[in-house]
């Protein structure tokens, strides 16, 4: 009984410092992390614990408000940064034949990429419209909170060793041509072709806590939601709607949908099964 009462009070002076913590980080340097998944947060804090040797959430606390440098690793591990080129190749193939053939008719193109990480998947809807002849049309919107994974979107430079499993991606989307025509390989990396960055602008922004991107016919936030309390989930799909102009597209990732959120009836499906849908008409 002893044992487990000590057990419990630790767990419970945990939950506190994670909550300073979180705090912290909101009142420093204003980055607001309150309503992200707590298992998730947790997961990132122990093991930032762990790499740095510190003893405890607290001490973590002090080193990140007094070293900006540290700060920086702190937010690097707060970042959803799993990614790749054409991640989950049947999204991308749905995408061809069910929004493409829509998004033809429009004289011109706006794309938000929200949560954008390092870029992968933006370069890889980049290579999809010039394939289908919309890119000269385009603006894609490609943000996220986090600078570092920012800079390196980019830069557009990624490590060779990937590139087996992208262009075997690639393929399995669809892909047109040869996955090779759109990078240059370098020593260790590839560089993807610059004129993939011309329609794209990468900015800042956070979900948490910014405003709309207003009439965009393309959302894509995949595999972001699913680190949100159900709260911020709400949140977020209500601005992806008030984003969107009317029959416009939202796509997220295979375990995230708008059931049970107040935004649910703006929606209608167009591939469950690739959580792409389109917002319905409204006068």
């Amino acid at each position: 009984m002893i044992g487990e009462k000590i057990e419990n009070e630790k767990k419970d002076n945990e939950e506190i410092e994670i909550e300073l913590l979180l705090e912290g980080i909101n009142m420093k340097y204003g980055y607001d992390f309150k309503d992200y998944s707590r298992s998730y947060m947790k997961r990132r804090i122990q093991n930032r614990l762990s790499l740095d040797g510190l003893s405890n959430v607290s001490e973590m606390l002090h080193k990140m408000l007094y070293d900006k440098e540290f700060f920086n690793v702190v937010i690097t591990d707060f970042s959803i940064n799993v990614t790749e080129m054409f991640r989950d190749p049947s999204f991308y193939k749905a995408f061809r034949e069910n929004v493409i053939p829509i998004l033809k008719t429009y004289p011109f193109i706006r794309i938000w990429h929200a949560g954008c990480s390092t870029g992968e998947e933006v370069y890889s809807m980049a290579i999809l419209l010039k394939e289908e002849g919309l890119y000269d049309r385009v603006q894609i919107y490609a943000t996220d909170f986090n600078k570092v994974v920012l800079k390196k979107a980019k830069e557009g430079i990624y490590h060779i060793d990937d590139i087996k499993e992208y262009t075997y991606n690639y393929q399995k989307s669809g892909g047109r041509s040869s996955f090779s025509d759109y990078y240059v390989a370098q020593y260790d990396s590839v560089i993807f072709d610059s004129s993939l960055k011309k329609k794209i602008t990468f900015a800042e922004h956070n979900l948490v806590t910014d405003g709309i991107f207003g009439e965009m016919h393309v959302i894509i936030c995949r595999n972001v939601l699913i680190y949100f309390n159900n709260e911020m989930q709400n949140n977020v799909i209500k601005l992806f709607s008030d984003s969107l102009s009317n029959s416009c597209f939202l796509c997220l990732g295979s375990k995230e949908n708008i059931k049970f959120t107040t935004s649910e009836e703006n929606f209608e499906e167009v591939v469950n099964s690739e959580k792409i849908y389109r917002k319905k008409y409204k006068l």
